[in-house]
């Protein structure tokens, strides 16, 4: 291995053998989105299916979680691994050997750019407690990984919608590729399906550029607590790398010490986005309490903080607003009966306010106090939350630049907590990586 690899490695960053279909492959109906997306909505997966039709897609190497209580689970997971074998045998692919990818999405009026490459499991630890290079932001639900692992342990191929972050505020490791364009090979340019905008792919694979990787990652890392060093953080598909951990985790314990090193399955490949992306919409999810009283919820709410303070407001936009200004830590809440109320928190226990109201949601659920559901959209979450017996909890948006800094003091993110972009905004699977 190069001495530039080397450095590259030590950081859990890894170029790749990334596999795209060859040219004459439709790339729009290769292209589909993040499986985990439209869970409730089977009309929006029928349609990509009578789009593809017979053409070769990442849609029969997937299983969407809208179809995962079907009872057919054994046959769908056959079907894909004889999928991928297929695809592989038919030679569909082009394989880019020993590189990473530069990647632009375009949606609407924005875009964003990333990374990809491996990771190295080795340096991931989903665990609460967890002071890894690379870091789940949410807790990890360890029943979700089940499902996945059947999928992914007799897999062929990989094709990731992970998305993961890096707090780079100066723009030094991915934008100046940006700006080399006229020096990068364009892989592929395709419309993706269903407004999912543009996709644009370029090849990185100099030693140059290699360095210039390597010396921004380090750049980074000497800046962080070497005690708790968190370098990469989850920004989307939290468990699917965990369901990758998994099956690594297992598969390892048969093999040398020497084919531990270099073993494909060691490796997730992923996206790297920087968090500072101009482009990259972080958007919270709020909460709404069903048949629970106003007073019961307070009482919960002096449980974990000091004191608090309220203010009315009149609007939507007002409440909003406020929400974002008043300095401290801060929530929304609307009823039918109190209408639109701004909370003000003082020495609460958590970080944010996500946080000190998952205490609450925690104990509720515990107590089995009420229901409750997460819902994206300022206005919606009012207006169920001015529905009888309900309440509405309004989140502040999730801040950028205190996004690592939360995780590294309250260890993980309560779930649902943000959500990078709408649903035909999430990433779209183009690259695939063989793992064995």
């Amino acid at each position: 291995m190069s001495s530039v690899k080397n450095r590259l490695s030590a950081l859990a960053l890894n170029p790749a053998d990334i596999m795209v279909p060859k040219k004459g492959v439709d790339l729009k109906k290769w292209a589909v989105v993040a499986c985990d997306q439209y869970t409730s909505d089977r009309d929006y997966w029928k349609r990509v299916e009578n789009y593809v039709e017979n053409s070769p897609s990442t849609l029969k190497l997937i299983f969407p979680e809208a179809y995962l209580e079907d009872g057919n689970e054994e046959e769908v997971i056959d079907s894909i691994n004889s999928t991928m074998k297929k695809y592989v045998e038919d030679g569909i692919f082009d394989t880019y050997k020993d590189c990473f990818f530069l990647v632009k999405r375009s949606v609407g009026k924005s875009h964003r750019w990333g990374l990809i490459g491996t990771l190295d499991l080795e340096s991931y630890d989903f665990s609460v407690d967890s002071t890894s290079l690379i870091r789940a932001t949410e807790g990890t639900i360890l029943s979700r990984i089940p499902p996945r692992k059947k999928i992914r342990e007799n897999a062929p191929l990989e094709l990731p919608h992970i998305m993961v972050l890096i707090n780079d505020e100066k723009r030094t490791l991915i934008e100046p590729f940006t700006n080399q364009l006229d020096k990068l090979t364009k892989v592929y340019d395709t419309q993706l399906m269903e407004n999912g905008g543009q996709l644009e792919g370029y090849l990185i694979n100099s030693e140059e550029s290699f360095m210039q990787i390597a010396s921004a990652l380090e750049a980074l890392y000497n800046n962080l607590d070497k005690k708790n060093p968190l370098l990469f953080a989850m920004g989307d598909g939290n468990h699917s790398l965990a369901t990758a951990k998994s099956c690594w985790e297992d598969i390892k314990q048969g093999l040398s010490d020497e084919e531990i090193k270099n073993h494909p399955a060691r490796f997730a490949l992923v996206e790297i986005e920087n968090i500072h992306d101009e482009g990259l919409e972080f958007e919270p999810i709020h909460r709404v309490l069903f048949n629970l009283e106003k007073s019961t919820f307070d009482q919960l709410l002096s449980n974990h903080c000091s004191s608090y303070e309220i203010t009315e407001f009149k609007s939507n936009d007002e409440l909003k607003q406020a929400i974002e200004e008043i300095e401290g830590q801060t929530f929304g809440l609307a009823t039918k009966k109190d209408g639109l109320l701004l909370y003000k928190l003082n020495t609460p226990d958590a970080a944010i306010s996500a946080g000190t109201i998952q205490l609450i949601l925690d104990e509720i659920i515990d107590k089995n106090l009420c229901a409750l559901d997460y819902i994206h959209g300022f206005k919606d979450t009012v207006d169920l939350g001015r529905k009888d017996n309900n309440i509405a909890l309004l989140m502040p948006d999730v801040s950028k630049h205190t996004f690592f800094d939360a995780i590294i003091k309250d260890k993980a993110l309560p779930r649902k907590t943000f959500s990078m972009g709408e649903a035909h905004e999430k990433r779209y699977y183009m690259e695939a990586r063989a793992l064995n």
